[in-house]
Protein backbone atom coordinates (compact mmCIF):
# COMPACT_ATOMS: atom_id res chain seq x y z
CA UNK A 1 0.00 0.00 0.00
CA UNK A 2 1.13 3.95 -0.14
CA UNK A 3 0.56 6.46 2.20
CA UNK A 4 -0.15 9.79 0.86
CA UNK A 5 1.36 12.40 3.60
CA UNK A 6 -0.06 15.58 3.23
CA UNK A 7 2.24 18.74 4.82
CA UNK A 8 4.97 15.75 4.50
CA UNK A 9 8.00 18.35 4.05
CA UNK A 10 6.99 20.59 7.05
CA UNK A 11 8.63 20.99 10.46
CA UNK A 12 6.68 17.28 12.16
CA UNK A 13 5.78 15.91 8.65
CA UNK A 14 9.81 15.36 7.66
CA UNK A 15 10.24 13.00 10.76
CA UNK A 16 6.48 11.17 9.98
CA UNK A 17 7.77 10.86 6.37
CA UNK A 18 11.16 9.64 7.04
CA UNK A 19 10.07 7.53 9.97
CA UNK A 20 7.82 5.83 7.48
CA UNK A 21 9.74 5.42 5.00
CA UNK A 22 12.89 4.03 7.06
CA UNK A 23 10.35 1.28 8.36
CA UNK A 24 9.62 0.39 4.90
CA UNK A 25 6.58 1.91 3.78
CA UNK A 26 5.64 3.22 0.68
CA UNK A 27 5.11 7.08 0.90
CA UNK A 28 4.09 10.19 -1.57
CA UNK A 29 4.28 13.88 0.07
CA UNK A 30 2.02 16.38 -0.74
CA UNK A 31 3.19 19.76 0.29
CA UNK A 32 2.63 23.92 -0.58
CA UNK A 33 5.98 24.09 0.62
CA UNK A 34 5.00 27.33 1.49
CA UNK A 35 6.68 26.41 5.10
CA UNK A 36 7.59 22.81 4.40
CA UNK A 37 11.25 22.69 3.37
CA UNK A 38 12.02 20.26 0.12
CA UNK A 39 15.44 19.68 1.27
CA UNK A 40 14.14 18.02 4.64
CA UNK A 41 13.11 14.87 2.47
CA UNK A 42 15.17 12.17 0.54
CA UNK A 43 15.51 11.99 -3.04
CA UNK A 44 14.00 8.83 -3.50
CA UNK A 45 10.45 10.15 -2.09
CA UNK A 46 7.94 11.17 -4.49
CA UNK A 47 7.27 15.34 -3.30
CA UNK A 48 4.36 16.80 -5.23
CA UNK A 49 3.96 20.38 -4.70
CA UNK A 50 0.60 21.24 -4.35
CA UNK A 51 -2.32 22.09 -1.72
CA UNK A 52 -4.41 19.44 0.13
CA UNK A 53 -7.78 22.09 -0.41
CA UNK A 54 -6.95 21.14 -4.29
CA UNK A 55 -8.99 17.82 -5.28
CA UNK A 56 -7.76 17.73 -8.36
CA UNK A 57 -4.32 17.74 -7.41
CA UNK A 58 -5.54 15.05 -4.67
CA UNK A 59 -7.04 12.94 -6.98
CA UNK A 60 -4.39 13.12 -9.33
CA UNK A 61 -1.66 12.10 -6.82
CA UNK A 62 -4.12 9.13 -5.57
CA UNK A 63 -4.56 7.69 -8.77
CA UNK A 64 -0.96 8.22 -10.14
CA UNK A 65 0.34 6.65 -6.89
CA UNK A 66 -2.41 4.32 -6.00
CA UNK A 67 -2.82 5.77 -2.67
CA UNK A 68 -4.15 3.82 -0.10
CA UNK A 69 -4.30 5.33 3.06
CA UNK A 70 -3.57 9.07 4.16
CA UNK A 71 -1.81 10.79 6.62
CA UNK A 72 -3.15 14.33 6.97
CA UNK A 73 -0.54 17.14 9.23
CA UNK A 74 -1.64 19.93 6.77
CA UNK A 75 -2.71 22.53 8.69
CA UNK A 76 -2.89 26.22 9.92
CA UNK A 77 -1.22 25.82 13.44
CA UNK A 78 -0.61 28.99 15.29
CA UNK A 79 -2.86 29.65 18.14
CA UNK A 80 -2.51 33.45 17.59
CA UNK A 81 -2.76 33.40 14.23
CA UNK A 82 -5.99 31.63 14.54
CA UNK A 83 -7.65 34.22 16.96
CA UNK A 84 -6.61 37.03 14.58
CA UNK A 85 -7.88 34.94 11.63
CA UNK A 86 -10.33 32.38 12.41
CA UNK A 87 -12.06 32.36 8.90
CA UNK A 88 -9.16 31.48 7.56
CA UNK A 89 -8.59 28.80 9.76
CA UNK A 90 -11.83 27.46 9.59
CA UNK A 91 -11.90 27.87 5.93
CA UNK A 92 -8.56 25.72 5.42
CA UNK A 93 -8.06 23.77 8.22
CA UNK A 94 -12.30 22.07 8.34
CA UNK A 95 -13.31 22.69 4.96
CA UNK A 96 -10.11 21.66 3.50
CA UNK A 97 -10.34 18.35 5.44
CA UNK A 98 -13.73 17.83 4.44
CA UNK A 99 -12.58 18.64 0.57
CA UNK A 100 -9.58 15.94 1.36
CA UNK A 101 -11.96 13.53 2.78
CA UNK A 102 -14.43 13.04 0.04
CA UNK A 103 -11.61 13.20 -2.60
CA UNK A 104 -9.85 10.17 -1.51
CA UNK A 105 -12.74 8.24 -0.26
CA UNK A 106 -13.88 8.55 -4.03
CA UNK A 107 -10.32 6.97 -5.32
CA UNK A 108 -11.01 4.20 -2.61
CA UNK A 109 -8.73 5.10 0.15
CA UNK A 110 -9.87 3.92 3.74
CA UNK A 111 -7.18 4.34 5.73
CA UNK A 112 -7.14 7.80 7.39
CA UNK A 113 -4.62 8.77 10.16
CA UNK A 114 -5.82 12.29 11.48
CA UNK A 115 -2.90 14.56 13.26
CA UNK A 116 -5.27 16.39 15.88
CA UNK A 117 -3.92 18.14 19.06
CA UNK A 118 -4.40 18.82 22.85
CA UNK A 119 -5.71 22.34 21.98
CA UNK A 120 -9.22 19.97 21.83
CA UNK A 121 -9.31 20.32 25.45
CA UNK A 122 -8.65 23.85 25.95
CA UNK A 123 -8.08 24.21 29.74
CA UNK A 124 -9.90 21.50 31.44
CA UNK A 125 -10.67 21.30 35.55
CA UNK A 126 -8.36 19.15 36.97
CA UNK A 127 -6.87 17.92 40.34
CA UNK A 128 -3.27 18.70 41.14
CA UNK A 129 -1.48 15.72 39.55
CA UNK A 130 -4.21 14.44 37.53
CA UNK A 131 -3.69 13.21 33.62
CA UNK A 132 -5.83 14.58 30.84
CA UNK A 133 -7.03 11.53 29.01
CA UNK A 134 -9.04 10.73 25.92
CA UNK A 135 -12.02 10.89 28.66
CA UNK A 136 -11.50 14.43 29.91
CA UNK A 137 -14.03 16.84 28.32
CA UNK A 138 -13.31 18.65 25.09
CA UNK A 139 -13.49 22.70 25.49
CA UNK A 140 -11.00 24.47 23.05
CA UNK A 141 -10.27 28.18 24.26
CA UNK A 142 -9.18 29.63 20.64
CA UNK A 143 -10.07 28.78 16.91
CA UNK A 144 -7.18 26.48 16.53
CA UNK A 145 -8.35 23.85 18.92
CA UNK A 146 -11.99 24.44 17.70
CA UNK A 147 -10.94 23.77 14.46
CA UNK A 148 -8.94 20.47 15.35
CA UNK A 149 -11.65 19.13 17.41
CA UNK A 150 -14.11 19.95 14.11
CA UNK A 151 -11.79 18.35 12.38
CA UNK A 152 -12.06 15.01 14.57
CA UNK A 153 -15.56 14.91 14.49
CA UNK A 154 -15.44 14.96 10.63
CA UNK A 155 -13.42 12.34 10.26
CA UNK A 156 -15.34 9.79 12.08
CA UNK A 157 -18.31 11.26 10.51
CA UNK A 158 -16.51 10.32 7.23
CA UNK A 159 -15.13 7.22 8.05
CA UNK A 160 -18.66 5.78 8.79
CA UNK A 161 -20.41 7.53 5.87
CA UNK A 162 -17.31 5.95 3.57
CA UNK A 163 -16.09 2.43 5.28
CA UNK A 164 -13.35 4.45 6.45
CA UNK A 165 -10.91 3.33 9.13
CA UNK A 166 -9.53 6.21 11.45
CA UNK A 167 -7.09 6.98 14.37
CA UNK A 168 -6.78 10.57 15.54
CA UNK A 169 -4.07 11.58 17.41
CA UNK A 170 -3.82 14.28 19.93
CA UNK A 171 -0.40 15.68 20.55
CA UNK A 172 1.04 17.99 23.37
CA UNK A 173 3.97 20.03 23.01
CA UNK A 174 6.34 18.97 20.52
CA UNK A 175 10.18 19.80 20.06
CA UNK A 176 13.22 18.32 19.25
CA UNK A 177 14.78 16.62 16.13
CA UNK A 178 15.72 13.43 15.03
CA UNK A 179 18.49 15.07 12.60
CA UNK A 180 19.85 18.82 12.81
CA UNK A 181 18.57 19.47 9.37
CA UNK A 182 14.99 18.57 10.28
CA UNK A 183 14.44 20.91 13.38
CA UNK A 184 11.91 23.30 13.97
CA UNK A 185 12.55 26.63 11.99
CA UNK A 186 9.90 28.47 13.42
CA UNK A 187 9.96 30.81 16.45
CA UNK A 188 6.58 30.20 17.89
CA UNK A 189 7.69 27.67 20.04
CA UNK A 190 8.96 27.81 23.70
CA UNK A 191 12.19 26.17 22.72
CA UNK A 192 13.11 27.85 19.62
CA UNK A 193 11.93 30.97 21.18
CA UNK A 194 14.24 31.07 24.63
CA UNK A 195 16.63 30.24 21.58
CA UNK A 196 15.78 33.20 19.60
CA UNK A 197 16.06 35.77 22.83
CA UNK A 198 19.18 34.89 23.90
CA UNK A 199 20.65 34.76 20.51
CA UNK A 200 19.94 38.28 20.73
CA UNK A 201 21.15 38.96 23.93
CA UNK A 202 17.81 38.99 25.73
CA UNK A 203 16.68 37.00 28.79
CA UNK A 204 14.11 34.41 28.24
CA UNK A 205 10.35 34.84 29.21
CA UNK A 206 8.86 33.66 31.42
CA UNK A 207 4.50 34.24 31.43
CA UNK A 208 3.53 34.44 35.16
CA UNK A 209 5.03 32.50 38.30
CA UNK A 210 2.41 32.33 40.57
CA UNK A 211 0.14 29.29 39.37
CA UNK A 212 -0.55 26.53 41.47
CA UNK A 213 2.10 24.47 40.40
CA UNK A 214 5.46 23.34 42.20
CA UNK A 215 7.19 26.31 41.13
CA UNK A 216 4.51 28.57 40.06
CA UNK A 217 4.97 28.15 36.21
CA UNK A 218 3.13 26.73 33.98
CA UNK A 219 3.44 22.69 33.55
CA UNK A 220 3.27 21.08 30.15
CA UNK A 221 4.13 17.85 28.65
CA UNK A 222 6.79 17.48 25.94
CA UNK A 223 7.13 14.81 23.57
CA UNK A 224 10.25 14.53 21.08
CA UNK A 225 9.42 15.07 17.71
CA UNK A 226 11.02 11.54 16.48
CA UNK A 227 8.76 9.83 19.39
CA UNK A 228 5.32 11.23 17.43
CA UNK A 229 6.62 10.35 14.17
CA UNK A 230 6.70 7.09 15.69
CA UNK A 231 3.34 7.53 16.69
CA UNK A 232 2.02 7.94 13.35
CA UNK A 233 4.12 5.13 12.35
CA UNK A 234 2.46 3.00 14.70
CA UNK A 235 -1.61 4.06 13.73
CA UNK A 236 -0.37 3.73 9.94
CA UNK A 237 0.58 0.13 10.99
CA UNK A 238 -3.00 -0.17 12.92
CA UNK A 239 -5.07 0.52 10.21
CA UNK A 240 -3.20 -1.56 7.56
CA UNK A 241 -3.58 -4.40 9.77
CA UNK A 242 -6.20 -7.11 8.82
CA UNK A 243 -9.50 -6.49 9.16
CA UNK A 244 -8.78 -2.56 10.91
CA UNK A 245 -11.92 -0.89 11.35
CA UNK A 246 -13.64 1.92 13.15
CA UNK A 247 -12.26 4.70 14.91
CA UNK A 248 -9.56 5.25 17.58
CA UNK A 249 -8.66 8.76 19.24
CA UNK A 250 -5.82 8.87 21.26
CA UNK A 251 -3.21 11.01 23.30
CA UNK A 252 0.39 11.15 21.93
CA UNK A 253 2.64 12.58 25.31
CA UNK A 254 4.78 11.40 27.85
CA UNK A 255 2.53 11.64 30.95
CA UNK A 256 5.28 13.43 32.33
CA UNK A 257 5.13 17.00 33.49
CA UNK A 258 8.03 19.87 32.54
CA UNK A 259 7.40 23.54 34.06
CA UNK A 260 8.82 26.25 32.22
CA UNK A 261 11.40 27.36 34.90
CA UNK A 262 12.58 23.73 34.80
CA UNK A 263 12.27 24.10 30.81
CA UNK A 264 14.05 27.01 31.12
CA UNK A 265 16.96 26.46 33.39
CA UNK A 266 17.75 23.10 31.58
CA UNK A 267 18.27 25.14 28.15
CA UNK A 268 20.61 27.19 30.33
CA UNK A 269 22.67 24.03 30.93
CA UNK A 270 22.42 23.06 27.10
CA UNK A 271 22.87 26.37 25.67
CA UNK A 272 26.05 27.26 28.21
CA UNK A 273 24.16 30.51 28.72
CA UNK A 274 22.96 31.21 32.39
CA UNK A 275 21.18 34.46 31.37
CA UNK A 276 18.48 34.81 34.15
CA UNK A 277 14.50 34.64 32.52
CA UNK A 278 12.28 37.09 32.68
CA UNK A 279 9.04 36.74 34.68
CA UNK A 280 6.29 38.74 33.00
CA UNK A 281 2.38 38.71 33.84
CA UNK A 282 0.30 35.55 32.47
CA UNK A 283 -0.60 35.22 29.05
CA UNK A 284 -4.48 35.14 28.93
CA UNK A 285 -5.83 31.47 28.27
CA UNK A 286 -2.61 29.46 29.43
CA UNK A 287 -3.44 26.86 31.74
CA UNK A 288 -1.69 25.95 35.02
CA UNK A 289 -1.41 22.41 33.72
CA UNK A 290 -1.66 20.35 30.69
CA UNK A 291 -0.08 16.56 30.48
CA UNK A 292 -1.66 14.00 28.76
CA UNK A 293 -1.88 10.17 29.93
CA UNK A 294 -0.69 8.18 26.88
CA UNK A 295 -1.85 4.46 28.38
CA UNK A 296 -4.61 4.21 25.30
CA UNK A 297 -2.21 4.43 22.86
CA UNK A 298 0.24 2.41 24.64
CA UNK A 299 -2.78 -0.25 24.47
CA UNK A 300 -4.30 0.22 21.22
CA UNK A 301 -0.81 1.31 18.99
CA UNK A 302 1.64 -0.11 21.31
CA UNK A 303 3.16 3.12 21.03
CA UNK A 304 5.10 4.80 23.75
CA UNK A 305 7.54 7.85 24.34
CA UNK A 306 11.10 6.86 25.09
CA UNK A 307 13.06 10.06 24.60
CA UNK A 308 14.31 12.30 27.24
CA UNK A 309 13.38 16.46 27.50
CA UNK A 310 17.08 16.71 27.83
CA UNK A 311 17.38 15.16 24.43
CA UNK A 312 14.80 17.09 23.14
CA UNK A 313 16.56 20.42 23.95
CA UNK A 314 20.18 19.06 22.73
CA UNK A 315 18.88 18.21 19.81
CA UNK A 316 16.90 21.12 18.93
CA UNK A 317 19.74 22.95 20.18
CA UNK A 318 21.78 21.46 17.49
CA UNK A 319 19.83 22.04 14.86
CA UNK A 320 19.56 25.97 15.75
CA UNK A 321 23.32 26.18 15.64
CA UNK A 322 23.48 24.38 12.25
CA UNK A 323 21.16 27.70 10.72
CA UNK A 324 23.12 30.25 13.65
CA UNK A 325 27.03 29.38 13.34
CA UNK A 326 27.25 32.39 15.83
CA UNK A 327 25.07 30.87 18.57
CA UNK A 328 27.53 27.78 18.41
CA UNK A 329 30.51 29.40 18.99
CA UNK A 330 29.59 31.15 21.81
Amino acid sequence: MTWLITGGAGYIGAHVTRAMAGAGERVVVLDNVTSGVPKRLPDRIPLVRGSALDADTVARVCAEHRVTGVVHLAAHKQVAESVEQPERYYRDNVGGLATLLRTVAEAGVRRFVFSSSAAVYGDPELRPGELITEATPCAPVNPYGETKLAGEWLVRAAGRAHGMATVCLRYFNVAGAAEPELADIGVFNVIPMVFDRLARGEAPRIFGDDYPTPDGTCVRDYIHVADLAEAHLAAARRLAAPGAAGDLTVNIGTGRGVSVRELVDLIAEVTGDPTPALVEPRRPGDAPSAVGSSALAEKELGWTATRPVREMVASAWRGWCLRHPRAAAG
